[in-house]
């Protein structure tokens, strides 16, 4: 008989290297992730494999070591940066005698912390029902037969199988929930397009500044915090346009990071069809990290994943204020049409020039878009 460990607040952490270009970052990441999760690490084990153990992930010997780190740091938590198959957690579970968490469950757990709206709630509810779905007879193996005695003898079924309906049932009821909330906001956007009131999307890597941005832009008071996933609720308020005298919908959403579960974006996509629906995208990079190439990679493949890769982008450079050489610009094409803003949302600098470039990509055509500066500072 298999009980599952309980969890804890302690946590030792697995990175194992498959020869990927990003695992020194992914690993980074992975803490950066658990300290989101208010969590705190208490070791870490790495290792190099050609491919993963069909069994436990990570190879007789290597479970043997995590096993005896885990006695040694008296940890009550086992996180892998690796998404684990529900076989491999119940090994991994049996072998280690300790709660085993893969990079999903991890995601998952920080968005129910983070989620404060009722659509958000909904759309995590559902995300952790479907992943657990899957893992149900992981934690509940000797609930696979049959209760017999005395007052427990049923009609048949097995309480595996019921607790499997009863999420089944729960399921169909957050996506027919989710599905009201979508034609609430198919609503809203209609009344927008009839008002020609032009909607402005504000998408990014996890951490990158948006919702920093988007209190610049808007005087708004959206949660910002130094962590991943601090904004999970989509926000939304107007932008006023002052050369063309007209208003937009600027909407704050839920950032992307690499290997995003893809159970998280079918349950946002209602929140996520702000973003494909969006007359233009504000992808906000971390100008400072040494990293935001391949970030901004990681964000367009999202963006393609859910329908918006043919929406028009405007770069925003973010941060630049941790890079002392580098002054608020416009960046233009080779047809003049600007393509990157470099700003700084935390000190305001170059704020003016998104709203100057937001309004001509929006308003002005290609032939007549003016020139944008910013006390002498335009880059071509």
């Amino acid at each position: 008989m298999f009980e599952r460990p309980e969890g804890g607040d302690s946590a030792l952490l697995v990175s194992l290297d498959f020869g990927e270009r990003d695992y020194a970052d992914s690993t980074e990441e992975l803490c950066l992730l658990v300290n989101s999760a208010a969590a705190s690490v208490v070791g870490m084990v790495r290792g190099k494999r050609q491919r993963p153990d069909p069994a436990t992930f990570a190879g007789r010997g290597k479970v043997e070591e995590i096993a005896a780190q885990v006695r040694a740091t008296r940890a009550d938590v086992v996180i892998f940066n690796h998404n684990l198959s529900p076989a491999q957690e119940r090994n991994l579970e049996r072998a280690i005698e300790a709660r085993v968490l893969d990079r999903t469950g991890l995601i998952l757990d920080i968005f129910a912390q983070r989620a404060r709206s009722h659509e958000g709630k909904l759309q995590v509810e559902l995300a952790q029902l479907q992943h657990i779905a899957t893992r149900l007879v992981r934690g509940w193996t000797h609930l696979e037969r049959q209760k017999g005695g005395v007052g427990l003898r049923g009609p048949g079924e097995k309480q595996l199988e019921t607790d499997r309906r009863l999420i089944g049932k729960r399921v169909k009821l957050l996506k027919d929930k989710l599905i009201v909330v979508r034609k609430q906001r198919n609503t809203q956007r209609g009344s927008r397009r009839r008002a020609e009131v032009a909607s402005v999307s504000i998408v990014g890597y996890t951490n990158a500044g948006k919702s920093t941005l988007f209190n610049r832009l808007t005087k708004g008071n959206a949660y910002t915090a130094d962590q991943l996933f601090a904004t999970l609720d989509t926000t939304t308020r107007r932008l006023y346009l002052p050369a063309s005298k007209r208003q937009a919908v600027l909407s704050d959403t839920v950032g992307f990071i690499r290997h995003l579960p893809h159970g998280l974006v079918a349950a946002f996509r209602a929140t996520l069809e702000e973003t494909v629906q969006a007359d233009l995208l504000l992808h906000v990079v971390d100008s400072a990290n040494p990293e935001h190439d391949e970030q901004i990679k990681q964000v367009n493949s999202v963006l393609a994943e859910i329908g918006a890769d043919r929406v028009p982008q405007l770069l925003v450079y973010n941060k630049i204020d941790a890079e002392a050489r580098l002054a608020p610009s416009v960046v233009r094409d080779e047809c003049g049409k600007i393509s990157a803003v470099r700003v700084s949302a935390l000190t305001g600098a170059g704020i003016p020039l998104i709203v100057q470039a937001v309004d001509e990509l929006l308003n002005a055509p290609p032939a007549q878009a003016g020139s944008i500066d910013e006390q002498g500072a335009v880059a071509a």
